[in-house]
């Protein structure tokens, strides 16, 4: 079986919400709810955070501390070498990118993706989100460490260094890319479970209050249930646009 870690990237700076990652829902941070959440994956060996080394940074590194996660630090704005970094320390085979501000991760949808990847030993990349039919917060990506490397090795845009996998999936003949679905009665991709601005943390602050104590364990599933038909609710973040850049 080959080693599978999930790297977990997050910094403080954000230009639309500073620190989000450290802010509170339901009692917990951001952060801390992500890493519940992955350390349920199925098939991970261990988890890291990749955060810059920056000023300021030291915070996640001494959460990570805090929480028993290893922690790797390196450039602010190439976080291409920061996984890199991740995968040398961790001693990674297989890398599973996810992000500290998605503090909704299903356990299963992730688990599904990493575990398509491992089925297929031709495989370079797989990921939930060339398909996007799941709510966006939902993301889960696994390449294996000769693909890392590689886009480390090649990539020059500067954007593919900062958005770690677009070097990959932009290069389908040279990459074997596997896009994971599930599914579904229903196109879900409206759903916004991510959080980038005050808009996002509104709704997501909502969101954990009523899902209560069990937060952490619940399918996105339940998680779609709670929030039911509440348009109120929805409407809290509804008109945020995605950044692409």
């Amino acid at each position: 079986m080959k080693r599978v870690v999930v790297v977990v990237q997050a910094r403080l700076k954000s230009s639309r919400l500073p620190a989000k990652v450290l802010l509170d829902l339901g009692g917990v941070t951001a952060l801390e709810r992500c890493l519940r959440r992955v350390r349920q994956f199925r098939q991970v060996a261990d988890v890291v955070i990749a955060t810059s080394d920056t000023a300021g940074d030291e915070i996640i590194e001494r959460v990570g501390q805090r929480l028993g996660v290893t922690v790797v630090r390196g450039s602010e704005t190439d976080v291409l070498s920061r996984y890199v970094l991740a995968a040398e320390a961790s001693r990674a085979e297989v890398i599973v990118r996810v992000t500290s501000d998605c503090p909704l991760l299903d356990v299963e949808v992730s688990s599904t993706v990493i575990e398509r990847f491992l089925a297929d030993p031709g495989a370079d990349y797989a990921s939930n989100v060339m398909e996007r039919r799941l709510p966006r917060g939902l993301d889960t990506e696994v390449m294996s460490r000769e693909a890392l490397l590689r886009a480390h090795r090649d990539a020059t845009d500067p954007a593919e260094r900062e958005h770690v996998t677009a070097h990959i999936y932009r290069r389908p003949e040279t990459f074997r890319c596997l896009s994971v679905t599930l599914a579904l009665d229903e196109d879900l991709s409206r759903h916004r479970w991510t959080l980038d601005t005050v808009d996002d943390y509104r709704f997501l602050h909502a969101v954990f209050a009523r899902l209560g104590e069990r937060a952490d364990e619940l399918s996105f599933r339940q998680v779609l249930d709670a929030i039911g038909g509440d348009a109120a609710l929805l409407a809290l973040n509804d008109g945020v646009v995605q950044k692409t850049t």
